[in-house]
Protein backbone atom coordinates (compact mmCIF):
# COMPACT_ATOMS: atom_id res chain seq x y z
CA UNK A 1 0.00 0.00 0.00
CA UNK A 2 1.46 3.61 -1.11
CA UNK A 3 0.94 6.59 0.63
CA UNK A 4 -1.92 7.80 2.24
CA UNK A 5 -4.39 6.83 5.41
CA UNK A 6 -5.92 3.83 5.24
CA UNK A 7 -9.29 6.18 4.69
CA UNK A 8 -7.69 8.07 2.13
CA UNK A 9 -6.50 4.48 0.30
CA UNK A 10 -10.08 3.69 0.58
CA UNK A 11 -11.82 7.14 -0.72
CA UNK A 12 -9.36 6.50 -3.71
CA UNK A 13 -10.31 2.71 -4.42
CA UNK A 14 -13.95 3.27 -4.15
CA UNK A 15 -14.09 6.73 -6.44
CA UNK A 16 -11.68 4.95 -9.17
CA UNK A 17 -14.40 2.16 -9.18
CA UNK A 18 -17.52 4.35 -8.97
CA UNK A 19 -15.65 6.18 -12.11
CA UNK A 20 -15.38 2.86 -13.97
CA UNK A 21 -18.72 1.49 -13.80
CA UNK A 22 -19.96 5.08 -14.67
CA UNK A 23 -18.00 4.81 -17.53
CA UNK A 24 -17.96 1.62 -18.50
CA UNK A 25 -21.32 0.63 -17.51
CA UNK A 26 -22.92 3.87 -18.97
CA UNK A 27 -25.08 1.72 -21.36
CA UNK A 28 -25.98 -1.22 -19.03
CA UNK A 29 -27.67 1.39 -16.47
CA UNK A 30 -29.40 2.77 -19.56
CA UNK A 31 -31.03 -0.24 -20.60
CA UNK A 32 -31.56 -1.73 -17.31
CA UNK A 33 -33.30 1.85 -16.24
CA UNK A 34 -35.26 1.45 -19.73
CA UNK A 35 -36.52 -2.17 -19.01
CA UNK A 36 -37.60 -1.37 -15.63
CA UNK A 37 -39.69 1.90 -17.43
CA UNK A 38 -41.06 -0.44 -19.64
CA UNK A 39 -42.26 -3.20 -17.12
CA UNK A 40 -44.21 0.30 -14.96
CA UNK A 41 -45.64 1.20 -18.63
CA UNK A 42 -46.63 -2.05 -18.69
CA UNK A 43 -48.16 -2.27 -15.22
CA UNK A 44 -45.62 -4.87 -14.38
CA UNK A 45 -44.44 -4.87 -10.66
CA UNK A 46 -40.68 -4.32 -9.87
CA UNK A 47 -38.20 -6.87 -7.31
CA UNK A 48 -35.22 -6.92 -5.84
CA UNK A 49 -33.12 -9.85 -4.25
CA UNK A 50 -29.95 -10.19 -2.86
CA UNK A 51 -28.52 -12.54 -0.43
CA UNK A 52 -26.07 -11.87 1.81
CA UNK A 53 -24.55 -8.29 1.82
CA UNK A 54 -25.50 -8.32 -1.63
CA UNK A 55 -29.11 -8.01 0.00
CA UNK A 56 -27.88 -3.91 1.39
CA UNK A 57 -28.25 -3.12 -2.44
CA UNK A 58 -31.30 -4.47 -2.84
CA UNK A 59 -32.91 -3.26 0.25
CA UNK A 60 -31.87 0.38 -0.61
CA UNK A 61 -33.89 0.89 -3.26
CA UNK A 62 -37.24 -0.76 -1.22
CA UNK A 63 -39.49 1.65 0.62
CA UNK A 64 -36.74 4.42 0.17
CA UNK A 65 -37.54 8.56 0.57
CA UNK A 66 -36.48 9.29 -3.71
CA UNK A 67 -36.73 5.99 -4.42
CA UNK A 68 -39.86 4.16 -6.35
CA UNK A 69 -42.43 2.97 -4.46
CA UNK A 70 -43.47 0.15 -6.82
CA UNK A 71 -39.45 -1.46 -5.47
CA UNK A 72 -40.63 -4.63 -3.39
CA UNK A 73 -37.42 -6.92 -1.82
CA UNK A 74 -37.93 -10.54 -2.97
CA UNK A 75 -36.94 -11.78 0.63
CA UNK A 76 -35.40 -15.59 1.04
CA UNK A 77 -35.70 -15.86 5.05
CA UNK A 78 -32.59 -16.63 6.88
CA UNK A 79 -30.23 -15.29 3.50
CA UNK A 80 -31.13 -11.30 4.06
CA UNK A 81 -28.07 -10.68 6.25
CA UNK A 82 -26.62 -10.70 9.35
CA UNK A 83 -29.71 -10.87 11.26
CA UNK A 84 -29.90 -14.61 11.13
CA UNK A 85 -27.88 -16.72 13.87
CA UNK A 86 -25.78 -18.16 13.23
CA UNK A 87 -24.61 -15.69 10.48
CA UNK A 88 -23.17 -18.25 8.86
CA UNK A 89 -26.11 -20.06 7.82
CA UNK A 90 -27.17 -17.62 5.45
CA UNK A 91 -23.92 -18.41 3.36
CA UNK A 92 -25.08 -21.84 3.29
CA UNK A 93 -28.20 -21.34 2.49
CA UNK A 94 -26.79 -19.62 -0.66
CA UNK A 95 -25.48 -22.92 -2.08
CA UNK A 96 -29.27 -24.90 -1.57
CA UNK A 97 -30.15 -26.24 -4.46
CA UNK A 98 -34.14 -26.02 -5.17
CA UNK A 99 -34.34 -23.05 -2.41
CA UNK A 100 -34.74 -20.62 -5.30
CA UNK A 101 -37.65 -22.25 -6.84
CA UNK A 102 -39.31 -22.73 -4.05
CA UNK A 103 -39.09 -19.07 -3.10
CA UNK A 104 -40.32 -17.87 -6.31
CA UNK A 105 -43.55 -20.23 -5.90
CA UNK A 106 -44.60 -18.66 -2.95
CA UNK A 107 -43.78 -15.32 -4.49
CA UNK A 108 -46.23 -13.02 -6.34
CA UNK A 109 -43.40 -12.89 -9.51
CA UNK A 110 -45.70 -13.30 -12.68
CA UNK A 111 -44.60 -13.38 -16.42
CA UNK A 112 -44.45 -9.50 -17.07
CA UNK A 113 -42.50 -8.21 -14.19
CA UNK A 114 -38.97 -7.35 -13.73
CA UNK A 115 -36.74 -8.83 -11.23
CA UNK A 116 -33.18 -7.39 -10.45
CA UNK A 117 -31.01 -10.24 -8.91
CA UNK A 118 -27.59 -8.68 -7.03
CA UNK A 119 -24.90 -11.25 -6.24
CA UNK A 120 -21.40 -10.13 -5.75
CA UNK A 121 -19.93 -13.18 -7.19
CA UNK A 122 -23.24 -14.89 -9.28
CA UNK A 123 -21.93 -18.62 -8.33
CA UNK A 124 -23.69 -19.86 -5.87
CA UNK A 125 -26.76 -21.69 -6.66
CA UNK A 126 -29.71 -19.47 -5.04
CA UNK A 127 -28.93 -16.30 -7.47
CA UNK A 128 -28.22 -18.37 -10.26
CA UNK A 129 -31.61 -20.52 -10.15
CA UNK A 130 -33.50 -17.50 -9.48
CA UNK A 131 -32.24 -15.51 -12.38
CA UNK A 132 -32.97 -19.03 -14.33
CA UNK A 133 -36.46 -20.33 -13.36
CA UNK A 134 -37.69 -16.26 -13.04
CA UNK A 135 -36.87 -15.98 -16.82
CA UNK A 136 -38.57 -19.43 -16.99
CA UNK A 137 -41.72 -17.60 -15.93
CA UNK A 138 -41.36 -14.65 -18.34
CA UNK A 139 -40.05 -12.62 -15.88
CA UNK A 140 -37.50 -10.03 -17.26
CA UNK A 141 -33.74 -10.08 -14.86
CA UNK A 142 -31.30 -7.77 -14.66
CA UNK A 143 -27.97 -9.09 -12.87
CA UNK A 144 -25.83 -7.15 -11.07
CA UNK A 145 -22.53 -9.10 -10.28
CA UNK A 146 -18.60 -9.43 -10.34
CA UNK A 147 -17.87 -10.34 -13.83
CA UNK A 148 -14.75 -11.16 -13.31
CA UNK A 149 -15.60 -13.94 -10.92
CA UNK A 150 -17.46 -15.76 -13.64
CA UNK A 151 -13.84 -16.14 -15.17
CA UNK A 152 -12.04 -16.69 -12.26
CA UNK A 153 -13.53 -19.02 -10.10
CA UNK A 154 -15.55 -21.76 -10.38
CA UNK A 155 -19.59 -21.92 -10.78
CA UNK A 156 -21.24 -24.15 -7.42
CA UNK A 157 -24.52 -24.75 -9.40
CA UNK A 158 -25.08 -27.93 -11.36
CA UNK A 159 -24.93 -26.19 -14.45
CA UNK A 160 -21.82 -24.83 -14.04
CA UNK A 161 -22.70 -21.24 -14.97
CA UNK A 162 -22.97 -18.51 -13.42
CA UNK A 163 -25.93 -15.43 -12.57
CA UNK A 164 -24.56 -13.19 -15.17
CA UNK A 165 -25.54 -16.34 -17.97
CA UNK A 166 -29.66 -16.17 -17.02
CA UNK A 167 -29.61 -12.16 -17.62
CA UNK A 168 -31.72 -9.72 -19.91
CA UNK A 169 -29.13 -7.41 -18.51
CA UNK A 170 -25.76 -7.94 -16.67
CA UNK A 171 -24.31 -4.81 -14.64
CA UNK A 172 -20.98 -5.83 -13.92
CA UNK A 173 -20.10 -3.96 -10.62
CA UNK A 174 -15.92 -4.30 -11.53
CA UNK A 175 -15.19 -5.45 -8.31
CA UNK A 176 -12.10 -7.91 -7.81
CA UNK A 177 -12.40 -11.50 -6.45
CA UNK A 178 -12.30 -11.47 -2.69
CA UNK A 179 -14.04 -8.24 -2.45
CA UNK A 180 -10.89 -6.03 -0.67
CA UNK A 181 -9.42 -3.12 -1.64
CA UNK A 182 -6.57 -2.00 0.29
CA UNK A 183 -3.58 -4.42 1.72
CA UNK A 184 -0.88 -3.91 4.46
CA UNK A 185 2.11 -5.72 5.37
CA UNK A 186 1.16 -5.56 9.24
CA UNK A 187 -2.08 -7.32 8.12
CA UNK A 188 -2.52 -11.38 6.72
CA UNK A 189 -5.44 -10.40 5.08
CA UNK A 190 -6.82 -7.73 2.42
CA UNK A 191 -9.26 -5.60 3.69
CA UNK A 192 -12.04 -2.90 3.22
CA UNK A 193 -14.48 -3.84 0.73
CA UNK A 194 -16.27 -1.34 -1.64
CA UNK A 195 -19.09 -3.96 -3.05
CA UNK A 196 -21.70 -2.03 -1.09
CA UNK A 197 -20.66 1.18 -2.39
CA UNK A 198 -20.66 0.41 -5.84
CA UNK A 199 -23.32 -1.82 -6.17
CA UNK A 200 -25.74 0.91 -4.15
CA UNK A 201 -24.65 3.62 -6.64
CA UNK A 202 -25.16 1.32 -9.70
CA UNK A 203 -28.78 0.38 -8.08
CA UNK A 204 -29.55 4.03 -7.40
CA UNK A 205 -28.63 5.10 -10.99
CA UNK A 206 -31.18 2.27 -12.54
CA UNK A 207 -33.60 3.87 -10.87
CA UNK A 208 -32.92 7.51 -11.16
CA UNK A 209 -32.55 6.20 -15.22
CA UNK A 210 -36.12 4.67 -14.53
CA UNK A 211 -37.69 7.72 -12.76
CA UNK A 212 -36.47 9.83 -15.60
CA UNK A 213 -37.54 7.65 -18.91
CA UNK A 214 -40.67 7.40 -17.07
CA UNK A 215 -41.38 11.65 -16.90
CA UNK A 216 -39.69 11.26 -20.92
CA UNK A 217 -42.96 9.26 -21.73
CA UNK A 218 -45.46 11.41 -19.74
CA UNK A 219 -45.49 9.12 -16.82
CA UNK A 220 -45.23 10.28 -13.14
CA UNK A 221 -42.53 8.04 -11.49
CA UNK A 222 -44.02 6.75 -8.78
CA UNK A 223 -41.52 7.88 -5.92
CA UNK A 224 -42.06 8.04 -2.23
CA UNK A 225 -41.04 11.36 -0.64
CA UNK A 226 -39.39 11.34 2.63
CA UNK A 227 -41.74 10.96 5.96
CA UNK A 228 -39.59 13.69 7.62
CA UNK A 229 -40.35 16.71 5.29
CA UNK A 230 -43.90 18.54 5.33
CA UNK A 231 -46.25 16.38 3.78
CA UNK A 232 -44.44 13.58 2.58
CA UNK A 233 -46.94 11.42 4.69
CA UNK A 234 -49.67 12.77 3.12
CA UNK A 235 -47.20 12.42 -0.55
CA UNK A 236 -46.69 8.58 -0.05
CA UNK A 237 -50.21 7.28 0.99
CA UNK A 238 -51.04 8.98 -2.59
CA UNK A 239 -48.45 7.01 -4.23
CA UNK A 240 -49.44 3.84 -2.69
CA UNK A 241 -52.81 4.05 -2.85
CA UNK A 242 -52.52 4.80 -7.10
CA UNK A 243 -50.44 1.71 -7.06
CA UNK A 244 -51.44 -0.40 -4.44
CA UNK A 245 -51.99 -3.64 -6.00
CA UNK A 246 -48.07 -3.44 -7.16
CA UNK A 247 -46.33 -2.71 -3.98
CA UNK A 248 -46.40 -6.13 -1.45
CA UNK A 249 -44.24 -4.45 1.58
CA UNK A 250 -46.99 -2.86 3.18
CA UNK A 251 -49.10 -6.43 2.81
Amino acid sequence: MSDGTPADLFFDAAIGLLQRVREEEAEAITAAGTLLADTVAAGGRLFAFGAGHSSLAAQDVVYRAGGLALMNLLAVPGAVGVDVTPATLGSALERVDGLASAVLDSSPLRAGDALVIISLSGRNALPVEMALNARALGVRVIGVTSVAYATETSSRHSSGTFLRDHCDIVLDSKIAVGDAELTLDTIPAPFAPASTVVTSALMQAVMATTAATLADRGIEPPLLRSGNVDGGHDWNGRVMTEYGDRIFYRH
